[in-house]
């Protein structure tokens, strides 16, 4: 395949559509840099023969992003990542990093009875050295 989306072990272990799946990879190769914004996206015939999948659930992965202003195509060449992609990802990618996470720490936090200052110098004391 000659763009760098990661291919997971098998497609659908973790549940979740197997078109939001693709969807998801190849979000995360631009959220990570690894597809660069104008760069061109894989094709849904490589993503299906990579993937070994339905062409059509490929396909229907590439449209989800194309609706989403992630991708936009270019009439006989292919899709290519928007500029302003990464941006938009990493937005909403926070965004649900909060929801998911944030939220349900600051509950028990505040269950427990830890303070914001507390809970930073718990945070602080547990990161990796960098």
């Amino acid at each position: 395949m000659r763009c760098a989306v990661r291919r997971r072990e098998r497609m659908n272990e973790d549940g979740g559509p197997i078109f939001r799946q693709i969807a998801d990879q190849i979000e995360n190769s631009i959220v990570d840099g690894t597809l660069a914004e104008e760069a061109q996206a894989p094709s849904t015939t490589e993503l299906a023969a990579f993937h070994r999948i339905n062409p059509a659930t490929a396909a229907k992965g590439i449209n989800q992003l194309v609706a989403d202003g992630v991708l936009y195509k270019r009439r006989g060449v292919g899709m290519f990542v928007a500029s302003g992609a990464r941006e938009q990802l990493l937005k909403r990618h926070r965004s649900e990093f909060a929801q998911q996470y944030l939220r349900p720490l600051l509950a028990e936090a505040d269950k427990l009875g830890i303070g914001a200052q507390e809970l930073t110098t718990m945070i602080n004391d547990r990161k990796d050295p960098r």
